[in-house]
Parts: structure tokens; sequence; C-alpha cells
């Protein structure tokens, strides 16, 4: 169990703060973990790995969503933000698309069964090896390393100031990939957290440095997914409940304040 809650608390960490600087990056509140298609390539990754046996599900998410954001680096020379974003959701499609038809084609029944438990994202580790805690370890400590370090250059860029040059770009890709490899590799897909947390603490808080947002983004993401844990794990009714459903569920009060409050500030 307590593996599974060092878990909760980095998936918590992790997908909000990769999100806000995804919006940061991009100067749009759009901005998303998800939207390039990373957590899409994670999953790929992890189904190739766990339906073929060739590497660990950690290796194989890296390894997949290394490409995925060289892709979308590359894309990114060549779109404006509004573009990339919707190259970004209809790669992440066909992404998910390859990983429908490597799933389908599951040699075994138990092989499928495994690999849709951990889609479900519910923390039970199911075919996690101690080398895949290690790596996802690493990769976590890497990113969050990179977030702090980079935090002022991305809140002069996302007022304006100044310009992050294309290289810097894709260093910061890459440390947001490291962040959500580190939680969706283990733990399955996370949807919401990585969206709607770091919009719902930019209506809390106006203040632009982006410090704050990752103080406030990692504490209510790891809030929200620790109600929704216990909710599964003990308020169940004898059912089986998904995390990433439940949030869903959950997380909907939240996301109608985020247009509510949205639409107020437009009055």
């Amino acid at each position: 169990m307590l593996l599974s809650l060092l878990y909760v608390v980095i998936s918590g960490i992790a997908l909000p703060i990769g999100g806000i600087q995804m919006q940061y990056l991009w100067r749009n509140q759009l901005g998303d973990v998800y939207s390039l298609g990373l957590g899409s390539a994670a999953c790929l990754g992890a189904a190739a790995a766990t339906m073929s046996g060739w590497c660990s599900l950690t290796v194989g998410s890296f390894i997949c969503t290394l490409i995925c954001t060289l892709v979308c680096f590359f894309v990114t020379l060549k779109v404006n933000t509004q573009q990339l974003i919707t190259f970004g959701i209809l790669f992440g499609t066909f992404i998910g698309s390859l990983g429908t038809i490597v799933v389908t084609n599951a040699p075994t029944g138990d092989l499928l069964k495994q690999y849709y438990l951990w889609g479900a994202a519910n923390f039970r580790l199911e075919g996690v090896t101690t080398s895949d805690i290690v790596f996802s370890l690493a990769l976590f400590a890497t990113g969050l390393a990179a977030a702090l370090s980079q935090a002022g250059k991305l809140t002069r860029h996302f007022k304006g100031e100044t310009e992050i040059p294309n290289l810097g770009k894709a260093l910061l890709l890459l440390a947001i990939m490291c962040l959500v490899t580190s939680a969706v590799s283990i733990c399955g897909p996370i949807g919401f957290i990585s969206l709607g947390v770091p919009n719902l603490s930019r209506l809390i808080c106006k203040s632009e440095d982006i410090r704050k947002h990752y103080l406030i983004s990692a504490a209510m993401g790891t809030a929200l997914l620790l109600i929704t844990y216990f909710v599964v794990e003990y308020v169940n009714f004898g059912i089986y409940l998904p995390i990433s459903a439940t949030m869903a569920i959950l997380a909907l009060p939240l996301m109608a304040l985020i247009f509510i409050k949205g639409k107020d500030n437009k009055v």
C-alpha cells in the first residue's frame, strides 16, 4: 500500500506540473501533457512491452514517449501554437490507434487483462518490476529538477518578456516527457489533473510566477488523487472502480467551476 500511495503522490505532482509547464511554454490554457500525444505514446510503449516482453513497462513507455516528443518538437518549428495543439490531438489519436491494434492482438488473455488493469490506473502496480520503479523515480527526479531550474525562464517567456529558443523548448519538452513517463508508465493514463488542475490553479492564484502554480497544482493534484484512491479502495460499493474513470466523475464539479469562473471573468 505504501508503494501505491507513493505513486499517487508522484502522479499528483508530475502530471499537474507537466501541464502547467505546457501552458506556460505554449502560452495557451489548453496546454496539456496529453494534448501532444505524450500520454498516448506512453500507453503504446507500455502495451508493446506488455504484449511482447521485449522490455519493461517503463522503458517501453520512455522510448515511445521520447519519439513522440521529438516529432512534436520538429512540428513546433513549422506551425503556430494553435496548429500544434490540433496536430497533437490528431497525432495522439493516431498513436492511440496503434496501441489499440497492439492490444487487440494480445497473444494471451492474461496479458490483455494485465494491460487493461494497468490502463485503468488503479495504482496496484500489476506487472511493475523493481527496475521499473527505479527508472521511473529517476525520471521523476530529473523532470522535477528541470521544472524548478527553468521556472524563471518559463515565467518570463509566458509574460512575453523573452522568447525561449528552440533548443530550450526541446529540453523543456524532454523534461516534461520525463514527468509524464514517470507516472503513466507505472500507473497508467490519468486524465483531468494535467489540464484541469493547472487551469484551476490559475483561477485561484492570479500570479504569473509559475513556481506558485507548481505548489498549488501539485497540492491540488495530490489531494484529488488521494481522495479518488481512497474512494476506490474503501467506498467502492463492492464493484471494481478504475481510478481514471472515478476521478472523471469526482472532478466534474471542479470542471464546472472552471467554466463558470471563466465566464464570470469575461463579463
